[in-house]
């Protein structure tokens, strides 16, 4: 699980209840810019920017990995009974190619056995990101303990964590689990029902086939809070059906806006139409026919796509064309937002008294991101790469809000200031320093992987404030920053565009499930060395903004 706030807070934490009224009206538009058919970084002809593929390029470059993928696995001196799964293929402007897989044992999924495989232009493979760099073996795959076992502890740590109408929703299969040490015989166990606040439960535990211990658990619903009504007048695309105008966004890959009504079921709900193309009205409602949300939502899923097409030549959360799609007025006072992976889609809450829906760009820009870490390095919910993976959600969050350009809610490195969550108008994180929120951490320790997610994350989001803005006191589109560094050093930063280029080229090529913060900065420095050079003044900012925030 991955709440935009600590979850336990949600209990001690006031929800702030004032929506500023009459701040939206959203106008429809059947027809919209041409999409751009190169990222900036692209046009700027950086050697190692991701160039935006068609989906039949993609499509014949992961079948062409796909039939090499035993020839691979021989080069990369993979074992006899481990085999390789395409599962992406990225291609940069100088025709390196990138190709990312998960890993089977005798036939077996290896959860945490993903790797990176890197090949020139004229196909020679140049190195290979590896998750867990140890040898895939394990002694027996004859299961000790019986799938019911597996599974009852499965449903025990639900109900501990809160969980109600907690059922399997599949039944236990074997794995080999290799995220956290030894590999080793596993069972992973899939629980359903709701979590204690209504929002959807996926939790997969995971356990030791041989002596029934639980080794590792984590929340596959991706949740988090936010508030609308703060976007002001903008423009959708839409699409007419007869007399009828739908919220689909045909130029998005098809995303879809559809109306939960108040339910929490599984299914899409019923997709928003209207007459005259004009949605919302600027105020909340309760009721459940309130289109505004909607509005609000198409923004941040427009909004959003076009960030990820026009910076870095991303087409969709997937990077295959297709649209996810997006449901408000989901349960019923439900104060919260989730991205989930297995339906695609993003869900959003109406918050206190169902009139306060959870739509704004922040959460959008974090939620879909989290699809994005899903899609690409897959980072474990858990320890240092769960801080990683809601810093990521932060920082591309963030880099949506800057994107969007939207007078209403300008650019800034805040987390949730517009939410209002601690009841007195802070935001809920600071980037520039984050234990200013009186729980995150501005630097690394050894037991920064013992915290909340959410608060090891400050690491790498003071990390990416200072590669952006550098260090100390500031002002930026008229809020003060002054961010410190761990060992008193003055860093200037390298812009937030080259920032977020050297982010996103870590995260899609050379991060994995495992990635830590040590192999953060490894990540980085790579990313900034195909990018700029490994003289550059970018790679050197990326190793002095990590030294100042003590990861070496």
């Amino acid at each position: 699980m991955t709440p935009l706030y600590a979850r336990h807070k949600r209990t001690t934490l006031a929800i702030a209840t004032a929506v500023a009224a009459g701040a939206l009206l959203t106008t429809g538009l059947t027809t919209g810019a041409s999409a751009q058919t190169e990222s900036a970084a692209a046009k700027a002809k950086l050697p190692g920017a991701t160039v935006l593929l068609s989906n039949a390029a993609r499509t014949s470059l992961i079948q062409k990995a796909d039939a090499a993928a035993p020839e691979t696995a021989q080069q990369i001196g993979l074992g006899a009974k481990e085999k390789l799964v395409v599962r992406d293929v990225l291609k940069d402007a100088d025709g390196t190619v990138h190709t990312r897989y998960e890993r089977t044992y005798n036939g077996l999924p290896v959860l945490g056995g993903d790797l990176v495989v890197h090949e020139s232009k004229a196909g020679k493979t140049e190195g290979v990101t590896k998750a867990v760099k140890t040898a895939i073996k394990v002694a027996s795959l004859k299961p000790q303990v019986t799938t019911a076992k597996a599974e009852k502890q499965a449903l025990t740590a639900a109900k501990a964590a809160g969980s109600e109408k907690t059922t399997a929703d599949r039944a236990p299969r074997k794995v080999i689990w290799a995220a956290t040490g030894k590999p080793t015989l596993a069972y992973e166990t899939v629980i359903g029902g709701l979590q204690d606040d209504g929002t959807p439960n996926e939790l997969h535990v995971i356990t030791d086939a041989a002596t029934g211990k639980k080794l590792y658990e984590y929340q596959g619903i991706e949740t988090g809070t936010g508030k609308t009504l703060y976007s002001g007048t903008v423009s959708l695309n839409t699409t007419l059906s007869g007399s009828t105008y739908q919220l689909t966004d045909g130029t998005r890959g098809g995303h879809k806006t559809y109306n939960k009504s108040h339910t929490t079921t599984s299914s899409a709900g019923t997709l928003f139409t209207d007459a005259d193309d004009t949605w919302g009205t600027g105020a909340a409602s309760s009721s459940t026919t309130d289109q505004t949300a909607a509005a609000d939502a198409a923004y941040g899923a427009q909004e959003t796509w076009d960030f990820y097409k026009n910076t870095f030549g991303r087409s969709g959360i997937k990077n295959n064309g297709v649209g996810a799609y997006s449901r408000v007025h989901y349960g019923n006072a439900y104060v919260n937002a989730f991205w989930d992976d297995s339906c695609f889609c993003m869900t959003y809450g109406d918050g206190s008294g169902n009139t306060h829906p959870l739509t704004s760009l922040d959460v959008a820009g974090h939620e879909m991101s989290h699809g994005v870490t899903a899609n690409t390095a897959g980072l474990n919910y858990s320890g240092e790469s769960g801080g990683l993976n809601e810093a990521t959600s932060d920082i591309f969050g963030t880099g949506v809000e800057f994107y969007a350009g939207n007078s209403s809610d300008v650019g800034d490195y805040l987390i949730g200031e517009k939410i209002n969550i601690n009841g007195d108008g802070t935001p809920l994180r600071y980037m520039d320093q984050p234990s200013k929120d009186g729980g995150s951490a501005n630097y690394w320790s050894s037991s920064v992987g013992n915290l909340d997610v959410h608060y090891s994350s400050g690491v790498a989001n003071h990390f990416f404030y200072l590669l952006s803005e550098g260090s100390g006191a500031k002002t930026i589109n008229g809020v003060s920053y002054n961010s410190p560094t761990y060992n008193g050093s003055t860093v200037t930063g390298i812009g937030r565009a080259k920032a977020l280029q050297i982010w996103y080229k870590a995260l899609t090529t050379y991060m994995t499930s495992t990635t830590n913060y040590k192999a953060a900065r490894t990540a980085t420095l790579s990313a900034a060395s195909s990018l700029y050079g490994s003289s550059s003044t970018e790679y050197a900012t990326v190793a002095a903004a990590w030294t100042a925030v003590n990861v070496s």
